[in-house]
């Protein structure tokens, strides 16, 4: 199995799997670093650049992981540890997750984040294999989370650490400690100094959730219409969560979907669809801290197929805004 703190390639770790003459995608950010474009980052179930009947995708409807993996162990593994097929259940939260999930959150939002925005000024982050981390940036560096320990990556090389406090984390990567990314629903940051409760059970908890999350959101941006012009999936350090807007913004069919980790309504997980035009009266949108629906972790626990379940919750969405 590969070890996710050492320094990485995900998509070169994908290429040595799949058959010669085939390209590999997957939900994960890959170097070289982004130079051009707005977001300063690769999209990696870009198809731009590969033929479609040669690629094997992370969604979509034609060969994907999930569509290999009867075939060798090996690629069932690697599909099953990177939420590409072979999907695993979700589980029970934690002990003692909210107050381990906002340490996470204020590291998210103060430390990974600003890494990359010392750097080109952007602070989207991603689901990374395990956990969550920035795309490559500057000389193809990645910031990122494995469980609870914090990986710096430059090239080739890897340093780690297991952050005790906010201040330790910022100096180990030598950025400043800044509010920037945070948002409304952000924790606050309060004493950088404190002691941080990053417990592993946490962090692979947030690394499960957030893959689950990608993957479902990416199997809506694969399968909509041209027209819907889904946007690039990215973790919002501030919400802390991945999440895309989909649909048509001049026919108010445009709405953000999400896999929010919780926050201050929601002590568990949740995924929710925020319409931009506002919403109906249809008991659909159920969601009563915001204008829109949501699904209940519980809900997705109790399901027997959880990721049809989190997709039929999201497409239900996208038929009731027509």
């Amino acid at each position: 199995m590969t070890d996710l703190t050492a320094a990485r390639n995900a998509r070169l770790e994908a290429q040595q799997l799949v058959p010669d003459g085939w390209d590999a995608r997957v939900l994960e950010p890959s170097p070289p670093a982004g130079i051009d474009g707005d977001l300063f980052a690769d999209d990696p179930t870009d198809l731009a650049e590969a033929d479609p009947a040669t690629t094997v995708r992370p969604v979509g409807q034609a060969t994907t992981w999930d569509g290999l993996v009867t075939d060798d162990a090996a690629i069932t593994s690697f599909a099953q540890d990177r939420w590409l097929g072979a999907w695993s259940r979700l589980n029970p939260v934690p002990a003692g997750y909210r107050e381990s999930r906002e340490d996470f959150h204020r590291l998210a939002y103060a430390v990974i984040a600003m890494a990359r925005f010392e750097e080109n000024g952007k602070f989207g982050l991603r689901y990374t294999a395990g956990g969550f981390g920035t795309p490559f940036f500057d000389d193809d560096r990645q910031v990122r989370m494995v469980a609870n320990t914090l990986i710096d990556q430059v090239g080739d090389d890897a340093r780690t650490t297991v952050p005790t406090t906010i201040q330790g984390a910022a100096s180990f990567l030598d950025v400043d400690v800044q509010t920037v990314a945070a948002e409304g629903d952000s924790p606050e940051l309060g004493d950088v100094e404190r002691p941080l409760d990053l417990s592993p059970e946490t962090g692979e908890f947030l690394g499960a959730w957030f893959g689950f999350g990608t993957s479902v959101i990416e199997e809506l941006r694969a399968t909509v219409p041209p027209e819907a012009a889904p946007e690039r999936l990215q973790l919002w350090p501030g919400h802390f969560d991945p999440a895309a807007a989909i649909g048509d913004e001049g026919a108010g069919k445009r709405a953000t979907f999400g896999a929010s980790p919780g926050d201050d309504s929601s002590v568990e997980p949740y995924l929710y669809v925020g319409p931009w035009a506002g919403v109906s009266d249809d008991p659909f949108w159920n969601a009563t801290s915001f204008p829109g629906a949501t699904l209940a972790y519980a809900d997705l626990l109790e399901a027997a197929d959880q990721r049809t379940t989190a997709l039929a919750f999201f497409r239900t969405a996208i038929d009731l805004l027509g």
